[in-house]
């Protein structure tokens, strides 16, 4: 299966379905779209309504790579539940983390 997310020279982007209203903020693993796209899922207990699920998204990638906020920033489909959701940092130590959360991830 592919990965969900690839390197950039500023750090990573990931692409993302995210489910508003989610009952809770959590990753929930990874999951291939039909179209044969791999994609890592999440959920925010935030509504969709004036980019509150965006930002709440943000703070829940932020909070599981262990960067700032203000180093997550939704790239693309704002309006969408796929978005592209862009991390700075350094790509290598990002790409750990997001292999280490999809191994957790699966053991649930």
């Amino acid at each position: 299966m592919a990965k969900p997310w690839r390197s950039t020279a500023s750090g990573v982007e990931i692409a993302l379905r995210l489910t508003p209203r989610g009952g809770r903020d959590a990753i929930d693993g990874v999951e291939v779209l039909s179209d044969g796209r791999s994609i890592l899922k999440a959920r925010v207990r935030a509504v969709p309504e004036d980019g509150e699920a965006n930002r709440a998204v943000e703070r829940l990638i932020a909070k599981t790579l262990g960067v700032p906020n203000s180093a997550v920033r939704v790239g693309a489909g704002h309006t969408s539940r796929i978005k592209n959701i862009a991390v700075d940092g350094e790509p290598s130590v990002l790409l750990k983390k997001l292999e280490k959360l999809l191994v957790s991830a699966e053991r649930t």
